[in-house]
């Protein structure tokens, strides 16, 4: 099967909202790997490495995210990296 991997850097009220584990979440019921994390800075950088559909699923939602977000921006980044065999929020 072929796998793609993405980095996106979302900014917006993207901490303290529950983005990261939403975006958990969301990669699992896709069948993504990878993780999400906070940045000093305020936004969220989110690793998904997958099947090119589950990828492009999961990077749309990152526009949305929980309830209580309010993402401003998401910057996509196609990247070769090791393809993680789980997701986590680090």
């Amino acid at each position: 099967m072929e796998k793609c991997c993405v980095k996106a850097l979302v900014t917006g009220k993207v901490q303290g909202v529950w983005y990261r584990r939403a975006t958990q979440e969301k990669a699992l019921q896709h069948g993504v790997t990878g993780h999400a994390r906070n940045l000093p800075d305020g936004r969220v950088e989110v690793l998904l490495c997958g099947g090119p559909d589950a990828v492009k699923a999961v990077s749309e939602w990152l526009w949305k995210g929980p309830e209580n977000a309010r993402v401003t921006h998401v910057e996509l980044e196609v990247i070769e990296t090791h393809d993680p065999d789980d997701f986590r929020t680090v």
